[in-house]
């Protein structure tokens, strides 16, 4: 065995156990979703969920993953590489093109989870399922292309080592413009325009999908590195733990002495803030940038919280301000902090310039493209629930079932055609 033979396959046991890693990531997602939605619509969480692992998946390895990283045609769309054939050779890794191609696919099943808990409570199954085939075949692996897949921006230069900008900016404000399409849950906003008070249904919950998240955030920012042998790991894990961290505390301090007292729902979303804001720059940035990195998070994310209440804009789960304005902080923050490019470290103004103009552009291009998408679902069926299954609940509405039952005995069958039948 050589020595290229053996670091081959290091490299390939990492990339899949951090694959892995940030497919469990699902999981948290869907405890964390469910935990903040009502009880009445958990299993419709869950659902939304498995589409996004099932549909997802297979969208992105019969197209998108050719578009985002087939060979680049004008800097805009990838040429080839659907279904992962074609020669792909332009793809310089020590790893298999089909290990490389599990750790993008687990990228483009986060980025539809984003979309997913923003409109929560109230969109309809089937038009999800549509939306989830338009994001994970065409808006966000072209996106990706243009930063990840030799496309121009990344011509440019723009850093984006793990995806604030490519998966968390751009779910974002995919997740704003499907929020502002559906509109509100009913009863959300009184006629004059003052916001309920929403409960979470389970916070325990909720905090076991925050954990699950930050474990796979390991995988999310450290596996980035594609190479297990890559010396940059061991502080990529700690920048992604300090800011994280950072993001908690800022929420926590904050709400206390504001508020008297410590707001959960908050803790959990600042430190999922302080883990969007430090992926673009973990690879790029010192330890104590990241904790300054994760503390801005967090305090940003409560303020678009607070806008998005004025705005009367619904986000059950806070995705908008969790992901959207956490990555864009964690975009800019790379031009700002990075060690070797960046204009507070060197003086350099270029990256920064750089990542404003991807920031731009890829916002733009996950809202508009949301809305034409969604546009589009409408002309065939509602994107938007009735009102009686959302009184309901989606999860009887859609899908038959309700996330507990008590009763030990199984259900009762009876036959009403039977009675009919003896009636007439």
């Amino acid at each position: 065995m050589t020595i290229h033979t053996l670091n081959t396959g290091l490299d390939t046991i990492w990339v899949v156990l951090t694959a892995a890693m940030i497919i469990l990531m699902e999981g948290g997602f869907a405890l964390l979703e469910a935990g903040f939605v009502r009880h009445k619509n958990n299993v419709n969480i869950l659902m939304k969920v498995f589409a996004d692992i099932t549909i997802g998946t297979l969208c992105f390895y019969l197209i998108g993953f050719g578009l985002m990283y087939g060979k680049d045609l004008s800097g805009l769309i990838g040429s080839n590489g659907f279904m992962i054939k074609g020669d792909l050779s332009h793809l310089h890794f020590l790893i298999s093109v089909d290990t490389f191609w599990l750790f993008q696919a687990a990228f483009v099943i986060a980025v539809i989870s984003i979309v997913s808990g923003a409109v929560a409570e109230r969109i309809n199954f089937r038009a999800y399922i549509l939306y989830a085939v338009i994001m994970t075949t065409f808006i966000y692996p072209v996106a990706g292309h243009w930063v990840w897949g030799e496309g121009w921006l990344g011509k440019l230069g723009m850093q984006d080592f793990a995806g604030s900008a490519v998966i968390h900016a751009l779910g974002g404000f995919s997740a704003l413009a499907a929020a502002i399409f559906i509109g509100p849950r009913k009863g959300k906003f009184t006629p004059q325009g003052v916001s309920t008070v929403s409960l979470p249904s389970n916070l325990p919950l909720a905090s076991v999908g925050a954990f699950l998240l930050w474990f796979g955030w390991f995988g999310f920012n450290a596996g980035s590195t594609l190479s297990a042998t890559d010396a940059r790991i061991g502080h990529i894990a700690i920048v992604t733990m300090l800011s994280a961290a950072s993001g908690g505390a800022a929420t926590m301090l904050y709400t206390l002495f504001r508020y008297k007292r410590s707001d959960a729902p908050s803790v959990i979303n600042g430190s999922l803030a302080g883990l969007v804001g430090i992926t673009a720059g973990c690879a790029f940035v010192s330890d104590p940038f990241a904790i300054l990195i994760g503390a801005v998070s967090g305090l940003l994310m409560l303020f678009a919280t607070y806008w998005l209440e004025i705005k009367r804009i619904d986000d059950p789960v806070g995705a908008f301000p969790v992901h959207a304005v956490s990555g864009i902080w964690g975009t800019i923050a790379v031009g700002l902090f990075a060690t070797d490019k960046g204009l507070i470290t060197t003086g350099n103004w270029h990256l920064l310039s750089v990542q404003f103009l991807g920031l731009l552009v890829l916002c733009i291009w996950g809202f508009v493209l949301t809305w034409m998408g969604l546009t589009l679902i409408q002309l065939w069926i509602p994107v938007r629930s009735t009102e009686e299954e959302e009184e309901v609940g989606l999860d009887i509405s859609y899908h038959g079932m309700v996330a507990a039952f008590q009763e030990q005995e199984f259900i009762k069958y009876e036959s009403n055609y039977l009675h009919h039948k003896d009636d007439d």
